[in-house]
């Protein structure tokens, strides 16, 4: 009986650039001679660190049908979102990572490069052609996640261009307000959110947001003032985001949202489940990010306040006058195989046919739907879900972070909500006209090993200057602390292996 459990790791935290030191490493050459080719003689018994994006620990019902469709035994270690990269730096850093680890997100996937350059996780690539499921992995994405030209990671697959705007169709009608087409239009919307204190006693936020740039609402933002993704070019070489007009003009932008009321305050150190909840209380009136986390919020905000009606856009013009969205690499997440617990290739492959399952029909279904009959009927061929939430928040909505493939041999599903149905439609539409970022095949020795410490410099100038605490003058002095500290030099690699690919 597979025991479940929420992941107790020591709390040492220790940067990343010492972790490659710390983690232990193992012989590749003598691993390989000890390798054979024996299939499992029964249940593959595999450890699995998850990140767990609800309140509770789910039942292990799908767990134990997971297990049976798998014939594998699993040892979920469910780790609250909130201290994800922490709990799992904490592991990397004693040795004791599971077998399988899910990382928290690309930006958390970055800050391994090192690490796994250094020998600290299996490579992968060359075993994908022997599963069913593996060897027909989307190629572009998988190089989108490689390291130094190999693939070490399975990917969790993503809508690339997801992101957009969720807000209040209710207060918008009282308004006479239609969806926010440009960025003055946008802005008119919370204002006029504001001046009509729609949630009452003085109380209303027109828009909520939390301390990540990137997830954030920023970085949708940044996209309609014409700042590259991560990385842009200018006169045909690459500059960083912050070096470009675009973001000046972001953070002008969120600067003047804060000093007149228009978002929370105190949003640097505003955690996601306290921005949801400026939501679901009915305080905020308009959120950016992920569209399709619609149905999360109308089902919420409903039991609160039950006239409350969400809508989903991402028609917005950038300042040429044309549709623009930030665009994805296409993965939200990878999974990777440590060496300190993955002993021999014989037990990698063992885990990698495991692992193949995910990706199939049948699987991928069980974990973004739950169990047929129970969690959600069939009609017409398309899954129709529960509308009993709690069932569904309790017993699959954990899991739906263990699935890697999110539309890919999916069943197609009806949708109990009509704009989660537009969410995904706008989705799949905004591939057209969404931004990706040049440097994300793109390797330097010096950002792997400053290139967080380093951003986090450029983090807190933002931040700063959107806070009044610093002007111009002083985030560009921040801009040429982060050249002289060593960005300069990542400027340069970076530009180096772009002119090899021949400005790709």
């Amino acid at each position: 009986m597979t025991k479940k459990k929420v992941a107790i790791i020591l709390s040492a935290l220790t940067a990343v650039s010492m972790l490659a030191g710390c983690a232990s490493k193992t012989d590749t050459g003598s691993e390989a001679a000890k390798a054979t080719s024996e299939a499992p003689k029964g249940p593959v018994k595999i450890s699995i660190m998850a990140d767990l994006q609800t309140t509770e620990v789910p039942s292990d019902k799908l767990e134990k049908v997971l297990e049976q469709k798998t014939n594998s035994e699993l040892d979920i270690q469910w780790v609250p979102d909130g201290s994800y990269d922490e709990k799992f730096q904490a592991a990397f850093a004693t040795g004791s990572l599971p077998q399988v680890v899910y990382l928290k997100n690309a930006a958390s996937f970055i800050l391994m490069r090192d690490a796994i350059k250094n020998n600290q996780f299996w490579e992968v690539g060359p075993y994908l052609k022997d599963y069913p499921n593996l060897k027909s992995l989307n190629q572009k994405i998988l190089n989108n996640t490689a390291v130094s030209g190999k693939i070490y990671s399975l990917y969790q697959e993503r809508q690339p261009a997801r992101a957009g705007l969720i807000y209040r169709k209710d207060w918008a009608d009282k308004l006479g307000l239609s969806a926010p087409k440009t960025v003055d239009e946008l802005y008119n919307m919370l204002k006029k959110f504001k001046e009509a204190d729609l949630a009452g006693g003085g109380k209303t936020i027109p828009i909520s947001d939390r301390n990540d740039l990137v997830y954030g609402a920023f970085k949708t933002l940044s996209m309609y003032f014409g700042t590259p993704n991560g990385w842009g070019t200018q006169d045909g070489k690459l500059v960083p985001e912050f070096m470009t007009k675009g973001y000046t003009d972001t953070m002008k932008f969120m600067k003047k949202l804060r000093d007149e009321g228009l978002i929370n305050q105190d949003f640097p150190v505003t955690s996601k489940t306290d921005q949801q909840n400026l939501m679901y209380t009915g305080r905020s009136g308009l959120y950016i990010g992920t569209m399709g986390d619609v149905k999360g919020f109308q089902e919420k905000t409903m039991k609160n306040i039950p006239e409350a009606q969400y809508e989903v856009t991402n028609d917005i013009q950038g300042v040429d006058g044309k549709n623009i969205t930030w665009g994805l690499s296409g993965y939200g997440t990878v999974v990777l195989f440590p060496k300190s617990s993955v002993k021999s290739e014989q037990e990698l492959k063992n885990i990698l046919g495991v692992m193949d399952k995910f990706y199939s029909p049948e699987i991928a279904d069980l974990l973004k739907y739950g169990l047929k009959d129970e969690h959600y009927t069939l009609k017409d061929g398309k899954v129709v879900p529960s509308t009993d939430s709690k069932l569904i928040e309790k017993e699959v909505r954990p899991y739906l972070n263990m699935a890697l493939y999110e539309t890919t041999n999916i069943t197609p599903s009806f949708y109990a909500l009509p704009a989660l149905e537009k969410a995904n439609n706008l989705a799949n539409e905004a591939v057209k006209f969404m931004v990706t970022d040049p440097s994300v095949s793109l390797d330097s020795k010096t950002f792997n090993e400053k290139g967080a410490r380093l951003q986090d410099q450029i983090k807190d100038a933002t931040y700063q200057f959107i806070m009044n605490k610093i002007d111009e003058a002083g985030f560009q002095s921040a801009v040429k602390k982060w050249q002289n500290d060593g960005g300069q030099k990542i400027i340069d690699e970076f530009n180096e292996q772009f002119k090899n690919n021949g400005g790709k």
